[in-house]
């Protein structure tokens, strides 16, 4: 059971980091809030590409969290939870403040 739980995790964090790579690209659907509730006129208008990098650096925040996920799982060390722990107060800390920077910015 172990074995499934870390490779459906890892699944998810190569999901994940495909996605973050794509975003970085400025490829691909631009997976963002300030996308998803702006209205056509500022779809048009929109300066996409800060909104384009931290999707990239939040998707590879997430790659990183479900890859920890699978190590713990597999290996059993309890001391990766508090790297796993670390990284999800990471993502929270950074989407906030790049939304504020972005908001200012713009």
């Amino acid at each position: 059971m172990e074995m499934v739980t870390a490779i459906f995790c890892l699944v998810i964090a190569a999901a994940a980091f495909v996605i973050s790579v794509f975003s970085f690209r400025g490829k691909g659907i631009l997976l963002n809030n300030a996308w998803f509730y702006a209205s056509k006129e500022e779809h048009r208008t929109m300066d996409k590409r800060p909104h384009y990098r931290q999707s990239g650096v939040v998707f590879c925040f997430i790659g990183t969290i479900f890859t920890l996920y699978a190590v713990r799982v597999m290996t059993g060390w309890s001391w990766i939870f508090y790297l796993f722990l670390l990284d999800i107060a990471a993502v929270i800390l950074y989407a906030v403040v790049s939304s504020i920077w972005i908001e200012k910015r713009g």
